[in-house]
């Protein structure tokens, strides 16, 4: 995605520092090719069964990139109200939208049954109850898919496991044939599929091939008392590069979980956000001041936590680079953001050139989780978006005006 031409980076055939000259900074930057190419590699792996990739649009919701999607074919995955209006204003099928979520309101439930989903992943008895009364209100039968908790360890950060015993998402594994045998018994429910997530940026496919064996047990007793389901649900979460990860590609998930539904006859649905997005984005940030405190140095950048919470959020670590003259000597150094807080950080203990004032630094692997999450914490306005298409450059996001802080108070 990102490249040198005479010490200066580019994205497709733009430099980055150009593009910060002419839409400021904080900026964050996508490669619209980038994001085209991670969707059709992921597609194409399982080409060999009916399936459909349904994007997590939590991952990054901006408009373009959604539509961009939905022209290629994608479906979405969607856990609010919200998400599903930019969804359907993005031109999704509403026969490709998933709704997973472990709180779906009354009011949401009854607009995602108004647009004629695909289907809920239902996470609760409760849940189902309701979405049983609001189907018997609109003569509807409901697609539903349990996800279920496998019991399955991501092996991830402890705030991105959801698959564990104990986590708050989904049916426990113990529980799952007895809540499917009290809905098929539902005269508003149409028993369609099974769904698990287990969590987000894996770097192993093991937990995923473990995970498929536990629905197929499931599966396989269901079949025994009459209940066999059009779909699985596998979820997301297939990491990507942010520094020296060992990664799987979309074709090892395929080998680790289709060897395990040798005989199943429907459709697999899998939702990635981070593989689509993750490494399409950069979040771009200028250099404030240079700061050496008790023997410290110090990088002091216009982009801080409000803009990319996930190195203080995570712990997470993205790579930074500068957008010029990369090869000079480096130091070892925090880049640290202008926000009141002492978690306000991009990166810590790097070995960095000594950036002048003034000079661009690349935040690598932006595009999943950065923007999505962002806030006007110390009432910062939010950055803008761009999206590069070889030498074209749109602006997909304004950026904020101070009037933007106070416009919906009163």
């Amino acid at each position: 995605m990102l490249y040198f031409i005479k010490n200066q980076l580019y994205v497709e055939k733009v430099s980055l520092g150009s593009l910060g000259r002419r839409f400021g900074t904080p900026l964050f930057i996508y490669s619209k090719q980038q994001l085209i190419n991670n969707y059709i590699n992921f597609d194409s792996a399982f080409s060999s069964v009916p399936h459909l990739i349904c994007y997590a649009i939590k991952a990054n919701s901006n408009f373009s990139i959604l539509k961009t999607l939905a022209k290629q074919g994608a479906g979405i995955d969607i856990t609010s109200g919200g998400e599903l209006y930019r969804a359907l204003r993005s031109g999704f099928s509403p026969k490709k939208i998933v709704y997973a979520g472990i709180g779906k309101t009354s009011e949401e439930i009854e607009y995602a049954l108004k647009s004629n989903i695909l289907m809920f992943n239902v996470e609760s008895i409760e849940e189902l109850h309701l979405i049983n009364r609001l189907g018997n209100r609109y003569r509807r039968k409901m697609p539903i898919a349990f996800r279920i908790n496998p019991h399955v360890d991501a092996h991830t950060h402890k705030y991105i496991t959801t698959g564990k015993s104990g986590s708050k998402f989904g049916i426990p594994y113990p529980e799952a044939l007895d809540v499917y045998r009290f809905a098929s018994r539902l005269k508003n429910i149409d028993v369609a599929g099974i769904h698990c997530h287990i969590g987000s940026q894996l770097t192993s496919v093991k937990p995923f091939h473990l995970s498929a064996l536990r629905l197929a047990k499931i599966m396989g007793s269901l079949s025994k008392n009459g209940i066999r389901l059009r779909y699985v649900d596998m979820g997301g979460g297939l990491g990507i590069k942010y520094h020296n990860e060992k990664t799987q590609t979309p074709k090892d998930l395929s080998n680790a979980v289709l060897s395990v539904f040798k005989d199943f006859s429907g459709t697999f649905i899998f939702e990635p956000g981070r593989y689509i997005v993750g490494n399409t984005g950069v979040l771009l940030v200028k250099v404030i001041y240079r700061k050496k405190a008790d023997g410290k140095n110090f990088l002091i950048v216009d982009g801080g936590m409000n803009d990319l919470i996930r190195p203080t959020l995570y712990e997470a670590y993205h790579e930074i680079i500068p957008v010029g003259n990369h090869n000079r000597k480096k130091v070892k150094l925090d880049v640290v953001g202008p926000i009141c807080e002492t978690g306000d950080f991009l990166g810590k203990g790097r070995l960095l050139p000594l950036a002048e004032q003034g000079e661009y630094l690349a935040v690598m692997g932006a595009g999943a989780y950065s923007m999505a999450m962002s806030s006007q914490y110390n009432s910062r306005v939010r950055a803008a978006e761009v999206m590069v298409d070889g030498s074209n450059v749109r602006v997909i996001r304004e950026r904020e005006k101070y009037q933007d802080l106070t416009a919906k108070e009163k």
